[in-house]
């Protein structure tokens, strides 16, 4: 099992800031605001979670510095440098209506008001322009952009995603 499973990509440290041990990060949110009462991160160290707890941080839209304990010089800082930075996914808040994190939807079966049933959500694949379901109807992958406006529903007792796909959508991928 891989040991980020339970964790989320919360952002990446960039490189040291000054000479003191603090490092500068980037923040890979929405809403870094959010995260301004932060007091640990959990840095990639060897593919696995080691805590790192914060004794200074100061956010600046999506970048920040932040001083580590026991993170008091530059090359201590400087061996954190490009590390990922993750939070336990138990410290997300919940989502409700037709909001949802793209790791929540994995294996929802995806219905459109037309078509019936599309398939099970693999996963999502976050691109620079667009996120997309990638979905697996048996062997044929079709992929559905995530917009509010193709996405009518999310049941999550019912573990499942209702959408209303562009038309052609789903049978240009069930072609041959």
């Amino acid at each position: 099992m891989d040991a980020f499973s339970h964790y989320y990509f919360l952002g990446k440290i960039t490189k040291p800031h000054g000479y003191e041990g603090k490092v500068s990060v980037y923040f890979d949110t929405d809403e870094p605001e959010m995260y301004t009462d932060l007091k640990v991160v959990f840095l990639n160290i060897n593919n696995s979670p080691v805590p790192y707890f914060i004794t200074y941080l100061n956010i600046n839209n999506n970048k920040a510095i932040i001083q580590f304990q026991d993170v008091d010089n530059f090359e201590k800082a400087d061996f954190l440098s490009k590390k990922d930075m993750f939070l336990p996914l138990s410290t997300l808040p919940e989502l409700t209506g037709n909001k949802f994190y793209y790791h929540e939807i994995e294996g929802f079966t995806v219905v459109d008001k037309n078509f019936g049933i599309v398939g099970k959500v693999k996963e999502v694949l976050d691109y620079t322009n667009q996120a997309v379901m990638q979905i697996f109807n048996g062997e044929k992958e079709i992929l559905v952009p995530i917009n509010s406006h193709i996405i009518l529903k999310v049941n999550r007792e019912k573990k499942e995603i209702t959408i209303q796909a562009p038309e052609g959508l789903i049978e240009m991928y069930l072609e041959n």
